[in-house]
């Protein structure tokens, strides 16, 4: 129910902030260095397995708190039992930094398969028994451990019993910086969690939370694998040339996928929730139309993050988070006294100057101008956008029908695939054909990406 979905959404914001300093940005700079020492490695190691002992031990101790600043007593067990994500997570960090370094992808994602399909058995398994807020509890847990279980069988990767001072010192300059930019991020992600549980209550979270996820789907779903890829890629190409050419073609398969997706949702918002979720979380609908166009513009600007760390900028991508997360607090807190659409709109009201700055900012960075990114997506926008207009009238003349929800659902979703498939083949060939050439490379078992040097060889 949307109140159980709310209990365990409050605890997962500082899951969520704790989670992002465990690694302390170290494991972004194993992948980002040139040379790495057996010294760096161990280092790290050890410095994410403090950090995560400490955060366990802080979660635990702070769940009372936590739970007091809510108004819900059931969160304290909820937060405290979540902490343990921390511990679970921490033994895995160095070893999927360097199986990303050596762009050792099939691996990670098949570990990234399995401990998901377990984590999910888990919650559902839960869910049915009736456990409540539990079942997403036992899912963090579940996918956490799962996942640090496999990446210790598939790296042969040991840390010594030793701890390098001097690895320490060079790289702080770098993970400071990403911490930073980490915590903003986590700011302006998941302080309106926190604003709407405190002033509006689990059940007002639920519903928002739902909405919210459906968002960043695409970001985490389609961009994130192609960050995790691009990141490793690009720290090995570091020309700026180079790395624009492959960004504005990534760029493009996403927005090939996101594009109707995003726009197809502002239609269909209200059919997909009660048809997928049920009547009653017809609260997350129009939160959700709120905020699909902002998720179709994060998701083309996800990869933005691995091409200002893979060029050493990480300084201006920590003062753009900063900056950013003031400012999207803000927006937050001024949208809360109209409910959770009000706060969805301050969302996007202010994501209408951050975006454009943060591609200005990452267009300088690689060479190119904001022209130049827009142009590279003109013609999948083109194609989506029509799309977006034939379902407005489609859904308008559908409405006039006794067809079910469901029936009409599906028939809004051929009537959009039917548009924009043969449009957007039109419109933008050349993205048709990346795709293609990706699949004849996988196939004749060619890497479209320079592969990493070793450690020996570097």
């Amino acid at each position: 129910a949307p109140r159980e979905v709310g209990l365990a959404a409050m605890g997962v914001v500082f899951v969520n902030l704790a989670l992002l300093l465990t690694d302390a940005g170290l494991a972004s700079a194993l992948v980002q260095r040139a040379e790495l020492s057996e010294d760096d490695k161990t280092m790290a190691f050890w410095s994410s397995m403090i950090l995560g002992t400490a955060l366990t031990a802080a979660g635990i101790g702070l769940s009372w708190p936590i739970a007091s600043l809510y108004g819900e007593p059931r969160v304290q067990r909820l937060f405290a039992v979540l902490s343990l994500t921390y511990l679970f997570t921490a033994p895995g960090i160095v070893q999927g930094a360097l199986l990303t370094r050596d762009l050792k992808f099939r691996s990670l994602e098949l570990r990234t398969i399995v401990a998901t399909i377990a984590s999910c058995a888990a919650a559902m398994a839960l869910a049915v028994a009736g456990a409540g807020p539990w079942a997403i509890v036992g899912q963090h847990l579940t996918i956490t451990f799962v996942s640090t279980a496999l990446l210790w069988r598939i790296s042969s990767w040991r840390p010594r019993w030793r701890f390098s001072i001097d690895s320490l010192r060079r790289f702080a300059g770098f993970s400071s910086h990403v911490v930073g930019s980490r915590f903003f991020t986590w700011l302006a992600r998941n302080v309106d969690n926190l604003l709407v549980g405190r002033f509006l209550g689990a059940a007002p979270l639920g519903a928002y939370t739902i909405a919210f996820n459906l968002m960043v789907t695409p970001v985490s779903r389609v961009a994130g694998p192609l960050t995790r890829v691009l990141y490793p890629a690009f720290s090995r190409l570091r020309d700026p040339q180079r790395i624009s050419d492959v960004w504005l073609r990534a760029v493009q398969t996403v927005a090939l996928v996101v594009v109707p997706a995003m726009l197809g949702v502002v239609v269909v918002a209200a059919d997909f929730v009660e048809v997928v979720f049920g009547k009653r979380w017809h609260a997350a609908a129009p939160v959700l139309q709120i905020l699909a166009p902002l998720g179709l513009v994060q998701a083309l600007q996800a990869l933005n993050y691995g091409v200002l760390q893979s060029l050493e900028k990480t300084k201006e991508l920590f003062r753009y988070t900063a900056v950013a997360s003031v400012l999207t607090v803000a927006g937050f807190a001024g949208g809360l006294h109209w409910g959770i659409e009000g706060v969805a709109t301050g969302y996007v009201l202010v994501s209408v100057v951050l975006e454009p700055a943060y591609l200005w900012i990452t267009t300088r960075v690689a060479g190119i101008t904001p022209r130049d990114w827009l142009r590279s997506l003109s013609g999948v926008l083109q194609a989506g956008v029509a799309m977006l207009l034939v379902l407005l009238a489609a859904r308008a003349g559908l409405m006039r029908t006794s067809l079910p929800t469901s029936a009409r659902l599906a028939l809004l979703i051929a009537i959009g695939a039917l548009v924009y498939v043969p449009l957007v083949a039109w419109r933008s060939p050349q993205t048709i054909s990346d795709i293609q050439g990706a699949i004849r490379g996988r196939r004749a078992g060619t890497h479209p990406f320079p592969a990493a040097p070793t450690d020996e060889a570097a």
